[in-house]
């Protein structure tokens, strides 16, 4: 693939070279007196050893409204490249010639407001940035990068470059990664399910394709060994016939995987790629890494280049994208960095005012588009700082996406894998891709059940701790083996156990039965008569199709003459 900043259309027009840098304070660059300039343009320096690099402009502001020349303050930075070392990261690195630029303009009254006092002239590889002999030109493009199907299977670092061992990958075309804004008339609402293999998502909090739904984890929580299971294991449930607006469901063979970690040590990255490629799934998976040691401004790119690429995918190949995004935190961070540096006015703890703006240009990119047979998932990843649920990255994501899946500490430290804790967590599409024709008729209803059941046994297991277990009702008793057995055979599964969604309700109905009929209150009597006496092992001889891995649940199955008349065709 081609370098992301260069596109075939950028050395067509001649172009004005300014030499008017009225300041230079470390990445920030001031240019005076520009002709009509862009936002997100692509700029490139000169310096005076004729070496250059590459920038953005971030903000363009005249000074008047009258006049198309204003002043322009521009952020720069460097790439770094890794050594290509077997697919595995060395952490020495080497610097690259192009720098990201990126501007912000002054008002004539106040032309150097926003520099910084303290600031020096940075080296970039042996020569210096000065004011005087270094020219600025601008492309007149935005950042742009190469995509192409041949993309999958391959690993890239933070700013688009390739760094597994793999052949040059030529791109089909050039997209802007901010992407393009979508009409909402023209959006498809998200019905069909994507499987994760983990009935903890699947069976109570269902995730639509389309959809977009973050995990809300915290520093030490296994979140990454989650995003490697989902990588491993995701899969489309299909459905049979035609959505609305004519879009027409997939096959397992059209669906893909972006994955972009951002801010990851180099152990980590390690871990994603041995996990992907060999448990097989890095053939279908496109893998986005900025490192911990990489530029921090990088993060802010690396995000966009996954949605770029996954937009592709979806709308031009025809794919359904699963786009998994970790750890949003530190691109919030490199988010909080970047306003720093340019003496924004910070908003709540530190963070740019805009941080909500800007987070919904990233999750607003997931859904599905009238005419096209693709769909963009994003299940975002953020680790919650000290644990709190009110920090202002997991509470704005919260307004902007479509529920939370929550990952609790006290499950983990019970050694309860994977520590998902289903109260809080929530799907909001979940309703519209499960059910009859969908996954199965009796999904609603057990998944309603199972919550309500867990609450009564979490409410006991407070009351027994208060009042002893002699002083509890039979009916909590029941609760409190409930909710042992939920957290122990339900929740907690192998990280490379993989089970269906028709298993996962199979299971559940396993744990129901702990109570008598009358107990069970939020399921129809149609669809307690249907179900209640059937178990898994006759859905196994029925020929529903089993995961690798998989757990053997014959010892919670129970023999029933009459159960091969209840079998339904999910």
């Amino acid at each position: 693939m081609g370098d992301p900043r260069e596109s075939s259309s950028y050395n067509v027009t001649p172009r004005i070279r300014y030499n008017t840098i009225g300041g230079v304070n470390g990445p920030l660059v001031i240019v005076e007196s520009v002709k009509f300039p862009r936002y997100n343009e692509i700029v490139t320096l000169t310096l005076p050893d004729g070496t250059e690099r590459s920038g953005q402009v971030l903000e363009a502001r005249g000074e008047k409204a009258s006049k198309s020349m204003s002043n322009l303050f521009i952020l720069t930075y460097y790439f770094r490249k890794p050594r290509r070392c077997a697919g595995i990261y060395n952490s020495h690195m080497e610097l690259e010639r192009m720098v990201l630029i990126m501007e912000f303009r002054f008002s004539k009254e106040h032309p150097v407001l926003m520099l910084r006092r303290w600031g020096i002239i940075r080296r970039f590889g042996g020569s210096v940035l000065t004011k005087s002999q270094t020219r600025v030109q601008f492309t007149g493009q935005s950042l742009k990068i190469g995509v192409s199907e041949d993309m999958l299977g391959r690993i890239f670092d933070g700013s688009g470059r390739a760094i597994d061992k793999g052949p040059k990958v030529l791109a089909e075309d050039y997209l802007d990664i901010n992407g393009s804004p979508i009409n909402p008339f023209s959006r498809v609402y998200p019905e069909e399910m994507i499987s994760t293999g983990i009935s903890a998502i699947d069976t109570m909090n269902s995730i639509a394709r389309g959809q977009k739904i973050p995990i809300f984890s915290a520093a030490g929580l296994p979140h990454n060994e989650i995003a490697a299971q989902i990588c491993r294991q995701a899969g489309l449930v299909q459905k049979k016939g035609i959505t609305n607006k004519g879009v027409h469901d997939g096959h397992e063979d059209n669906f893909s995987i972006v994955f972009g970690a951002m801010g990851v040590n180099l152990e980590t990255a390690r871990f994603f790629t041995r996990d992907f490629e060999e448990n097989g799934s890095m053939e279908r998976t496109t893998l986005f890494l900025n490192l911990a040691n990489d530029p921090t401004i990088e993060r802010i790119i690396t995000p966009r280049l996954a949605l770029t690429t996954a937009e592709y995918y979806a709308y031009q190949l025809e794919k359904h994208v699963l786009v998994i995004l970790t750890d949003l935190t530190s691109y919030c961070d490199a988010l909080r960095e970047v306003s720093a540096a340019r003496e924004e006015v910070p908003g709540r703890r530190g963070y740019p005012g805009y941080m909500y703006t800007d987070l919904s240009t990233i999750y607003e990119r997931a859904g599905r588009v009238n005419g096209r047979n693709g769909s963009i998932t994003q299940i975002p990843i953020l680790t919650m700082p000290n644990d709190d649920i009110t920090h202002p990255i997991p509470d704005l994501t919260g307004y902007i996406t479509e529920g939370q899946i929550f990952i609790d500490r006290q499950l983990d430290n019970r050694g309860i894998y994977p520590p998902i804790n289903v109260l809080p967590s929530l799907s909001r599409l979940m309703k519209s891709a499960i059910g009859e024709g969908h996954t199965r008729k009796d999904h609603g209803d057990v998944s309603n059940q199972l919550y309500a059941k867990y609450a009564i046994g979490r409410d006991a297991a407070s009351m027994k701790a208060v009042v002893g277990e002699e002083a509890l009702s039979s009916e909590d008793k029941l609760s409190l083996e409930f909710l042992e057995k939920f957290e122990r055979t339900f929740i907690a599964q192998s990280p490379y156990e993989s089970r269906t969604i028709y298993e996962s309700l199979d299971q559940a109905w396993s744990l129901l039965r702990i109570f008598p009929k009358e107990l069970l209150n939020r399921i129809p009597s149609k669809v307690l008569a249907e179900f209640y006496q059937r178990s898994a092992t006759d859905r196994k001889g029925k020929g529903r199709a089993s995961t690798k891995d998989t757990k053997d649940n014959s010892e919670e199955s129970k023999p029933n003459g009459s159960q091969e008349g209840n079998l339904i065709d999910a």
